[in-house]
């Protein structure tokens, strides 16, 4: 079954939910990736260096637990359509503050609080759509889903080619109040997740199921945390890289940021819809493994041309294998807990991982500026790590999530 025989299965009211819930995490990732092609420009203006803005990205992944945490817990209790509204108007509004940020602390802190918006919206929305439709369909849509991510970076891409010059970093930044709008969207056109209504709300049992579920939730974790390096480490100093080691100029850089986050888009969309037919565990260790030898090419290359190639082909498989985990991870949580245990232990992973940028930077400054050569000891090390995390453990394709479904 081909892309648009998939879409056609939907009812309209699926087709609703599918395209509001792509569009918060394509805007939500869009408001991020704003701060990592001007994080040289931050650095200048606040008078300090390229790892000490990365601190901002640390902090805004840092935060994304919490987020996560309290936004789940709220969409269990009073239903996933109202927190998801309320999520994006709070991301939406902190983004545009951080235009005004007279220091680089008060951008730090905004960051922060950025950072738990942005946990809450993944988990919240990912779980409203997997619930909303039919088993069959979630492969797809859990590729389209997770494709709003790269959709978000390549729109941020787009606003910093043409928009940059003329509005600079702080108006990129009043730029990412626009998803706010997409809030009237949801309130018109999307509707209360079927298998939360069919559940009774009479408390909040998280820890509860925590406790009961220790196992899957550590290794949910593990798995968060290995995805969100593969994911950060080839992505957030990536501009970085082009822009101070290869020395590329800002148009050329936007240009292969455009490419690779295009090959993103694709791979999640193709290795989502392949997990329907293959399996969740065994579509995400072929994108993996195939990422391996894509590594040189992406890392070492000196031409504008083979690095784009090499970023397409690295992102593609990338996001392939990040394509499969939001049905992935919805399949396996425990139904009384879908808004919040999926989305909390990715941002417990992200927490892990937050350091990562931060990491990379150091150690290219202390190799003297070698960018590439931390980006791709990061890379090949995740890789195997999310091979052997993901093929050692559990799948729950297919599993039931609602009696009913969205019919219309």
């Amino acid at each position: 079954m081909n892309l648009l025989e998939q879409l056609q299965t939907l009812t309209s009211k699926q087709r609703s939910t599918v395209i509001a819930c792509f569009l918060g995490w394509t805007l939500d990732a869009f408001d991020f990736f704003i701060l990592v092609f001007v994080i040289k420009d931050i650095a200048k203006e606040f008078d300090t260096n390229v790892t000490a803005v990365t601190f901002a990205l640390f902090l805004t992944l840092a935060m994304r637990p919490l987020g996560a945490f309290v936004f789940g817990v709220i969409a269990d209790r009073y239903g996933r359509r109202p927190t998801l509204m309320a999520n994006i108007l709070f991301y939406s509004f902190v983004e545009f503050a951080c235009a005004f940020a007279p220091s680089l602390t008060v951008l730090i802190v905004l960051r922060g609080l950025f950072g738990i918006a942005m946990g809450g919206e993944w988990g919240v929305g990912a779980a409203l759509t997997m619930e909303t439709i039919a088993p069959q369909t979630r492969g797809f849509v859990s590729g389209l889903l997770q494709a709003g991510y790269p959709t978000g970076y390549l729109l941020a891409t787009i606003v910093y080619w043409v928009l940059y010059p003329f509005i600079g970093w702080r108006g990129m930044f009043m730029v990412g109040v626009l998803p706010a709008l997409l809030v009237l969207y949801i309130r018109t056109k999307v509707e209360e997740s079927p298998a939360w209504l069919e559940r009774e709300h009479k408390g909040q049992q998280i820890f509860r199921t925590i406790a009961q579920r220790w196992p899957l939730f550590i290794y949910m974790i593990a798995l968060m945390t290995a995805f969100n390096f593969f994911s950060h480490g080839t992505q957030d100093l990536y501009p970085t890289f082009l822009q101070v080691q290869r020395k590329f100029p800002q148009p050329t850089v936007a240009a292969i940021a455009i490419i690779y986050n295009i090959g993103a888009i694709l791979g999640g969309l193709c290795f989502g819809t392949f997990s329907e037919r293959i399996g969740r565990r065994r579509a995400i260790c072929i994108a993996a493994l195939l990422a391996l030898p894509m590594v040189p090419l992406w890392a070492s290359s000196s031409s504008p041309f083979w690095l784009a190639v090499g970023a397409f082909a690295m992102q593609f498989l990338v996001q392939g294998a990040w394509g499969v985990i939001p049905v992935h991870l919805n399949e396996l949580s425990p139904p009384d807990a879908r808004g919040t245990f999926p989305g909390f232990t990715y941002q417990l992973g992200n927490l892990f991982a937050a350091g990562n940028a931060t990491i990379q930077a150091a150690l290219a400054e202390r190799w003297g500026g070698n960018y590439a050569q931390a980006l791709a000891i990061v890379v090949v090390t995740v890789a195997i790590a999310v091979f052997c995390i993901t093929a050692f453990g559990p799948e729950a394709r297919g599993v039931v999530f609602a009696k009913r479904a969205v019919t219309a």
